[in-house]
């Protein structure tokens, strides 16, 4: 069985936590993140008393696609349900969003009281280190991995390093660079040749599957690293995982992290891509995942091995590859993963026993332990 230790606090007396909700972004997964805030902020609410019994209180702050920052009474308008947004323009918009996401922090912590941020951003400028690093220089506590973990965990190329200087099994795999791609197209085409086909081209730092493209015939290769290196001037080029299933677990917690029950995913497109990710009906999340008992104890064992490797904290959701030989492959580890209530994370801990209200409130506790 997964080891859950005692994840709930019995303090429901105690005064609420104030929580900075950070979400949106610079990054293409700006979407992503501000479902994953709805998401927090329909559980929640932004008022003490709320359906957690009042021990985290969230007041959101949106980081627009340009990196400005709008008011609270904005942000919670752009989270609000579908159909009740109004109609603000994008000059609207950036007409509010003046300050930059560091004076809007220094501004928040100067006059609002919080005790925490939850920086909820998916993707480069937020789950790479970058507004962690930014919030650790103020001295906040904050919800996730510290700056190396999340900067290793983004960039696939350095977490594929990682995860084999800790002897965990992946795919083959061969890092590309927009400069030498340039200089030596066909010299860099030749050199993949050894991967055979099909082979998965991957922006290294980027989620949500944007910008990936499965080649299947070698006169397409160089096209899907064009479209790759659009998004990143380094990109993955790596063997697909043939007849593999996809199976996810959970990760929750610090020095002594906590696994959820496995999960796996199944879709009918080519590959997991951002359409089947975000669309429903196109994915089919099957939590328990149908597999033996060991094949189970390995995968979270996997996990928990994948989470110390990069030095993670508070969450994680790491991928892998069930093999039909029976070999279990680390396909990544996502640091701030998707979190809206359908997203595969919390599903995994409702799963497991921990409603969506009570994982929030986890993670902001955890956040304010001492590592």
């Amino acid at each position: 069985m997964h080891n859950v230790c005692k994840l709930h606090n019995e303090d429901g007396g105690a005064p609420p936590r104030r929580v900075l909700l950070l979400c949106g972004g610079r990054s293409d997964e700006h979407q992503v993140s501000l479902e994953s805030a709805r998401s927090v902020m329909d559980a929640l609410g932004s008022d003490v008393a709320g359906p957690n019994g009042g021990r985290v209180s969230v007041v959101p702050m949106v980081i627009t696609r340009d990196g400005a920052v709008v008011d609270a009474d904005e942000s919670r308008r752009l989270l609000a349900p579908t159909g009740s947004r109004g109609g603000t323009t994008s000059g609207e918009l950036a007409s509010r969003a003046a300050s930059t996401v560091n004076d809007a922090l220094l501004q928040a912590f100067h006059t609002g009281g919080f005790d925490v941020v939850f920086p909820l951003l998916h993707g480069p400028y937020g789950e790479d280190g970058s507004v962690q690093g930014l919030l650790k220089v103020m001295g906040v506590p904050f919800v996730g991995t510290d700056v190396l973990g999340s900067a290793v965990g983004m960039d696939k190329l350095a977490m594929k390093a990682v995860f084999a200087a800790n002897g965990l099994p992946q795919v083959r795999h061969v890092g590309v660079n927009r400069h030498a791609f340039a200089r030596d197209r066909a010299g860099v085409l030749a050199g993949l040749e050894e991967l055979g086909l099909p082979l998965f081209v991957k922006p290294a730092n980027l989620g949500s599957s944007i910008g990936i493209t499965k080649v299947v015939d070698a006169a397409d290769l160089a096209s899907a690293i064009d479209v790759a290196l659009r998004f990143d001037r380094r990109v993955v080029v790596e063997e697909a995982a043939n007849g593999a299933r996809e199976l996810e677990v959970a990760v929750l917690g610090n020095d002594r992290p906590a696994t959820s029950v496995v999960g796996e995913i199944r879709y009918q497109a080519g590959f997991y891509d951002y359409t089947a990710k975000y669309t429903d009906g196109q994915a089919e999340l099957l939590i328990p995942a149908d597999v033996p008992a060991d094949v189970g104890s390995a995968a979270r064992a996997l996990a928990l091995q994948a989470f110390a490797a990069i030095d993670a904290a508070g969450l994680a959701r790491v991928d892998l590859f069930y093999l039909p030989d029976g070999r279990l492959l680390v396909n990544e580890i996502n640091t701030m993963p998707g979190f809206t209530r359908h997203s595969m994370y919390p599903k995994l801990w409702e799963a497991s026993g921990l409603p969506y209200p009570d994982l929030v409130t986890r993670l902001v506790d955890l956040a304010l332990e001492s590592r």
